[in-house]
């Protein structure tokens, strides 16, 4: 285990944000990463529990070794370390960045005390100095998403992440139709097997959602762009700029959809799609032009209050938008878990995330607006109403102005267009999942990530597309 009192004697301490002030005249990296020593000393705090958490199917989906790599970074053991993450982990890179960390939600710290992740102290924005992640002192987990990061930066830096190219081929040809987190999973374990992956992508770009969908301050492009290379390096075979049909995958052995679930989540008024919007936001910030659908001294709506609206919030405020507001139908979450949400669960409580902290530094208060929804689009504004569960409350109706109306309410599945080529009948949740809740769909075609399960985490998506690539393995050698 780390030392054997660290976690009683060394406060949690997170990659800090950079200020609001830094940060929002650009799209570089949100946080500012600590040296060698800060993050040994944090490794230091893991207690190696009998009953590992965090590696648990409440904590890490790639069920991660993190009791070992966090003692063998404690020590020193940066290497080793980093060669432990790798046997689970394809891209620690990505959920070193985005991962909302549900090991650090399930770890044995953590029950401690109750989750503040993210919390900001009321009525107080970032102070300039780059402190605006605040937390409860109860609050204890370990910072294993950091202590990753580290790892395989520090393995790209020192030159430890060569190409690993198979010994020996099969003889075998797969075809990964997208290229986000489940399809790189996915090709990137059947390379590995040893047989030939081509990846076809329809955009310009691959990477899917980690392209086009994250914005570059939380997930950098260049980050992106660095693992494609080495997986061409290592073997795998990138068509870009094409749409997949059974008539090019004919000529495969197997064929995976890794497609995602990119039907978005419509409104009963007009407005601009969140995916459409980030994606031409990234667009620009990688061609250095002007973004076609600009927030630019804009009165900005958001409608929706996950990670996709936070996001939307953060571009618009760097973008500079006239005001950004959030709307969100639920009711706001509890500070504190509920009786029914215990600990090792993911807690369902109230998180100010980067977007919103930003809001607060530029507006002056929090963004969001709870148990709201539009009621209709008028010339230059919404009228909004509030809500009693899903119903509108008569005579609460407010007017807001707004150019610009922003639609992240979520996804409904995979596009019709996608399974309706390939012949395959999607469930009630408009997901290609087989039957009997394996990979296979029928013959050698096989789905995996969101396509498959319905919009979720990037984390699940690579933990779902190493599932489908074994699986396609098992096939292609019986």
């Amino acid at each position: 285990m780390g030392k054997p009192t660290g976690f009683m004697e060394i406060a949690r301490a997170e990659n800090p944000y950079r200020s609001e002030a830094a940060r929002l005249h650009d799209f570089e990296d949100l946080h500012i990463h600590q040296p060698a020593d800060a993050r040994r000393a944090q490794a230091s705090r893991c207690m190696n529990c009998g009953v590992p958490f965090c590696q648990s199917d409440f904590g890490c989906p790639l069920h991660n070794l993190i009791p070992e790599w966090n003692d063998l970074l404690y020590r020193g053991r940066e290497r080793e370390a980093l060669a432990r993450l790798l046997q689970t982990a394809p891209f620690p890179e990505f959920t070193g960045r985005v991962c909302p960390a549900l090991c650090e939600k399930a770890c044995n710290l953590e029950n401690a005390g109750s989750f503040a992740y993210g919390k900001a102290v009321p009525g107080k924005a970032g102070d300039g100095d780059g402190s605006n992640q605040r937390f409860e002192a109860r609050h204890l987990a370990l910072t294993n998403r950091d202590n990753e990061l580290y790892l395989i930066e520090t393995g790209f830096e020192k030159g430890w992440i060569q190409p690993r190219i198979p010994r020996a081929r099969t003889g075998r040809r797969v075809a990964v139709v997208g290229s986000g987190p489940a399809g790189l999973a996915c090709a990137d374990l059947l390379n590995r097997l040893g047989h030939a992956v081509t990846v076809i992508e329809r955009a310009d770009r691959a990477g899917g959602l980690m392209m086009y969908g994250i914005p570059n301050m939380k997930l950098p492009k260049s980050v992106v762009e660095r693992r494609i290379r080495l997986m061409e390096a290592e073997g795998v075979r990138f068509l870009l700029n094409t749409e997949a049909s059974p008539e090019i995958t004919s000529e495969y052995d197997a064929v995976a959809l890794c497609g995602g679930a990119k039907k978005p989540r419509a409104l009963n008024v007009e407005g601009v799609f969140a995916v459409d919007y980030l994606t031409a936001a990234t667009r620009a910030v990688l061609s250095g032009d002007a973004s076609r659908i600009t927030a630019k001294e804009k009165h900005v709506v958001v409608v929706g209050g996950g990670d996709t609206g936070n996001d939307c919030v953060g571009t618009a405020l760097r973008q500079g938008c006239a005001s950004v507001v959030q709307l969100e139908m639920m009711p706001a979450p509890p500070v504190e878990r509920a009786a029914n949400n215990p600990w090792p669960e993911w807690p369902r409580t109230l998180r100010t995330d980067y977007g919103q902290l930003e809001a607060i530094h530029r507006q002056g208060g929090d963004p969001r607006v709870y148990e709201t929804t539009v009621k209709r689009l008028l010339p230059g504004a919404i009228e909004i109403v509030k809500l009693k569960g899903f119903d509108p409350i008569p005579g609460t109706e407010r007017i807001l102005p707004c150019d610009l109306l922003l639609i992240a309410a979520g996804f409904v599945g995979c596009e019709e267009s996608t399974a309706a080529t390939f012949g395959v009948e999607r469930n009630k949740r408009g997901c290609m999942m087989p039957e009997d809740g394996s990979h296979r769909l029928r013959d050698n075609l096989f789905s995996a990530g969101d396509m498959r399960t319905g919009q979720s985490l990037v984390v699940r998506a690579l933990a779902d597309g190493r599932a489908a690539a074994a699986e396609i393995d098992r096939y292609l050698r019986e």
